[in-house]
C-alpha cells in the first residue's frame, strides 16, 4: 500500500488558519489509529503555527516515526530535533547550497536522524540521490508562488532510484490523488491540510491509506 505521512499543522501559507486550537498529540493518535505510516510535525511558528513542543508531545503519546518538518538551515536545529525525539528531518534542496545540503545531511545521519530531502527539479533530484539512504520527496507545490503543478511529480518520481523511498508531497486531498501518486511511482504521500480539516480524521487517513502501490521506477 502507499504509505500515508500524516501532517500535524494548524495553518499554512496557501490556506491560512486551519485549526488554531489543534492538539498535536490527540490528532497524532487519530492518525496512527487510521493507519498512518508516519507523522510529519510542522514546528515552524510564523507560517504554520507550529512549535517544537508539538514534536515532543507527539513522541510521548504515540509510537510512530516522526518527521520534523521545518526550514532546517543550521546545525543547532538538527541537535534540537534529536533532543525533541524526531526520527527524521526535512531538508529542502532548493533552500540549501549544495555544500550545505551535504554538510547538514551528514550531521543528521551522524545523529541518527533519517532524511527526507525535498526536490522540484532534475538538478535537485540528482543532489538528493547523492546523499546515501535519503528518502526522496517531490513537492508539487512551488514554494515561491504556492501553485500546485502535478506535472513536476509526473516528471521526477519515475527518476527516483528503485532502492529509495519516494514521497509525493502537496496537493493530496482524495483517494484519486493517492492513486495518481502511486501511478507516478510514489511509495508514500505526505498529506496535511485535508486531514486537519477532516471531521473524522481516522476515517480520512484510512481511506487514503487504502491505495496499492503502482508504477515501478528506475
Amino acid at each position: 500500500m502507499v504509505g500515508v505521512i500524516a501532517e500535524i499543522k494548524r495553518q499554512s501559507p496557501s490556506k491560512g488558519i486551519l485549526d488554531a486550537s489543534l492538539d498535536a498529540a490527540a490528532r497524532a493518535a487519530y492518525y496512527v489509529d487510521g493507519g498512518a505510516a508516519a507523522l510529519s510535525i510542522l514546528t515552524e511558528p510564523t507560517r504554520f503555527g507550529g512549535r517544537i513542543e508539538d514534536l515532543r508531545e507527539v513522541r510521548q503519546s504515540v509510537v510512530a516515526p516522526t518527521l520534523r518538518k521545518d526550514f532546517i538551515v543550521h546545525e543547532w536545529q538538527l541537535l534540537e530535533s534529536r533532543a525533541a525525539g524526531a526520527s527524521a528531518v526535512l531538508l529542502i534542496a532548493r533552500a540549501l547550497r549544495p555544500e550545505r545540503l551535504v554538510a547538514l545531511a551528514g550531521m543528521a545521519q551522524d545523529l541518527g536522524l533519517e532524511l527526507l530531502i525535498e526536490t522540484r527539479s532534475e538538478d535537485e533530484l540528482e543532489r538528493a540521490c547523492a546523499v546515501p539512504h535519503a528518502v526522496i520527496g517531490v513537492n508539487t507545490r512551488d514554494l515561491e508562488t504556492l501553485a500546485i503543478d502535478i506535472a513536476v511529480a509526473e516528471r521526477l518520481l519515475p527518476l527516483v532510484p528503485r532502492d529509495r523511498v519516494a514521497v509525493y508531497e502537496s496537493g493530496v486531498q482524495h483517494v484519486v490523488d493517492v492513486a495518481h501518486a502511486a501511478a507516478c511511482g510514489a511509495d508514500a504521500v505526505l498529506v496535511g491540510s485535508v486531514l486537519t480539516l477532516a471531521s473524522a480524521p481516522i476515517d480520512a487517513v484510512r481511506a487514503l491509506a487504502s491505495v496499492r502501490r503502482g508504477a515501478a521506477r528506475g
